[in-house]
């Protein structure tokens, strides 16, 4: 074969593309380098790899965030596991709360009574100690502004002394299990006068 015929096959190519507008040269100049079947196989070769790798950058970012969700279900089942017991606790407490109100001051100085007043106490202090051990703690309500995240307005108070929407009374304590609402604060809530 002529060595010489190559470089005139192109002059002739060159010649014939001369009309042509640029637009369409660039698709025809890649038509002239689809000939060389390894070069096309590399180039291909290398985006199979190339999405490849993009493949196992999707599924470890993937099976990473399926490792995070499981650790964040596993934390949250631990910390949440005693909030329906806890709720069902509360009662209870509402009810040693509102046995311990009840006590008048006279019964607290009858010797005869005196057992029983600090036996109430005392239970209504080892309960509120389990509650801090397992992160449940008692919603700050009166004298506090309304929260609707931690306070439930049962009625408005008329007030000349008090801010609108501060809240002046409370009708049953809120609580909190770590940084979750276990029950809201159920609270009356100053207005202005009429």
């Amino acid at each position: 074969m002529n060595h010489d015929t190559k470089p005139q096959a192109d002059a002739a190519a060159e010649e014939e593309l001369k009309g042509v507008p640029e637009e369409f040269l660039d698709d025809a100049e890649t038509v002239e380098d689809d000939g060389d079947p390894i070069a096309e196989a590399m180039e291909n070769l290398r985006n199979d790899l190339d999405t490849a790798k993009q493949e196992v950058l999707y599924a470890k970012a993937e099976a990473q965030n399926v490792r995070r969700r499981a650790e964040k279900d596993v934390a949250d089942a631990r910390n949440y596991a005693s909030t329906g017991f806890a709720r069902d606790v509360l009662s209870v407490w509402d009810n040693l709360s509102r046995a311990v109100d009840a006590i008048p001051d006279s019964l607290r100085e009858d010797d005869k009574m005196k057992g029983l007043v600090t036996g109430i106490e005392a239970t209504q202090r080892e309960l509120e100690k389990v509650f801090k051990q397992h992160g449940i703690t008692r919603v700050a309500s009166v004298d506090m502004p309304l929260d609707p995240n931690q306070h439930q307005a049962m009625m408005e108070v008329p007030s000349e002394s008090d801010e609108p929407g501060t809240i002046i009374q409370e009708m049953q304590s809120g609580w909190m299990i770590k940084d979750r609402l276990l029950r809201p604060a159920m609270v009356g809530v100053a207005k202005k006068p009429d």
